[in-house]
């Protein structure tokens, strides 16, 4: 399925994630690994296929598509979740 996922039309690669997550980390987190819940390839989150025209931002594998990140603005605050269920809900600066 890798050759798949790398010509999928609709995405953008993972560098756009670098301000949403700025936002949230001190770092730069696109620099550096992800390991896929599926399929177990690391990569920096960079080579992520991120699709933006989803109910919020979807970062899926380059191997096996398989969704590693999903961040997702509400009034409540950015849900980042990061697979398996698990989810981190982080308050919306004031201001």
């Amino acid at each position: 399925m890798s050759a798949d996922a790398t010509s999928a039309p609709g995405h953008l690669d993972g560098n756009v994630l670098a301000g949403l997550l700025a936002e949230i980390f001190t770092v730069d987190p696109v620099a550096h690994g992800c390991r896929c819940g599926c399929c177990g390839a690391v990569e920096p989150l960079a080579r992520a296929l991120v699709y933006l025209n989803c109910p919020g931002t979807v970062a899926r594998c380059s191997h096996c598509s398989a969704v590693v990140l999903r961040l997702t603005v509400t009034p409540a605050g950015r849900w980042l979740d990061l697979g398996e269920g698990a989810s981190l809900c982080l308050p919306v600066p004031e201001g």
